[in-house]
């Protein structure tokens, strides 16, 4: 392919280090690294009130900063709500090559083991990820662009690229796009939807998602080891869908999904 993973991984993580936000401080690392501060401590704070309900001052106390220096590296809200998606999308990032997601030759295990460790990343900062999805609308249209402009490059981004080193799909542009999409939206539903389910079963419901993420794709995981990893990459999964068998009904669920992807855009 054009694009390798590794390739892939650095230019997320190069795209999200460029999108600063300016500060009063003249040292960019030291702004960074006090933004970062910032947002671990004031995490817990925008969880509990929300949005409108965390003032400036709630958030400044929160650091044990005063007004003054907190504007040193923050303007606003919207600055804080800006940083908090850049920030998942690096630990995201990082996250990925720690499992060794790098080093999965396979195309189709390669995308499994990507899905996996995605969720399970997802799982861990559940608070996060529900706080950015439903606060998220209150941002200004130019940080709102800036936020979609980066989920698609680089989230939506790396599920293209996965899909398309399959040689056994057999998919249009269109069709691979709404898949990528559709596999990104899937990808965050235990994160969102996890409180209706028992969240002690957590590995369970992730084999679940992946392979039905896989025949909705129209390619059979034949065999899963007992830890819920794929077993021989692409030897242990054929396609369905090139086969027209029924397994290939499964994307119709997903239309729906993804139609709520566009609405909450």
């Amino acid at each position: 392919m054009a694009e390798t993973i590794e390739q892939r991984l650095d230019e997320m993580q190069r795209r999200v280090s460029q999108r600063q936000v300016s500060g009063g401080a003249e040292d960019r690392e030291l702004t960074e690294r006090k933004q970062h501060q910032i947002i671990e401590s004031v995490s817990v704070v925008l969880f509990e009130k929300g949005f409108h309900g965390t003032s400036i001052r709630d958030i400044a106390s929160a650091c044990d900063m005063s007004m003054g220096q907190l504007y040193h590296y923050i303007s606003s809200k919207d600055d804080l709500i800006y940083l908090m998606h850049t920030h998942m999308q690096e630990r995201w990032a990082q996250h990925l090559v720690a499992a060794g997601f790098e080093e999965a030759g396979d195309p189709v295990a390669r995308l499994e083991h990507g899905l996996r460790s995605s969720i399970a990343f997802l799982v861990e900062n559940r608070d996060l990820v529900r706080f950015l999805y439903t606060e998220s609308k209150y941002l200004g249209h130019e940080y709102l662009r800036q936020v979609l402009e980066l989920d698609d490059q680089n989230v939506v981004g790396l599920y293209r690229l996965l899909l398309a080193d399959i040689p056994e799909l057999h998919l249009g542009d269109q069709e691979r796009e709404t898949a990528a999409n559709l596999v990104a939206f899937i990808a965050v539903f235990l994160a969102l939807r996890g409180w209706n389910l028992d969240m002690r079963e957590v590995d369970s419901h992730v084999d679940f998602m992946v392979d039905f993420i896989f025949r909705g794709l129209g390619i059979e995981l034949a065999q899963v080891s007992p830890s819920g990893r794929g077993v021989d990459g692409a030897g242990g999964a054929h396609n369905t869908r090139a086969a027209g068998t029924a397994d290939g009904a499964g994307t119709a669920d997903g239309a729906g999904t993804g139609a709520a992807v566009g609405d909450s855009r």
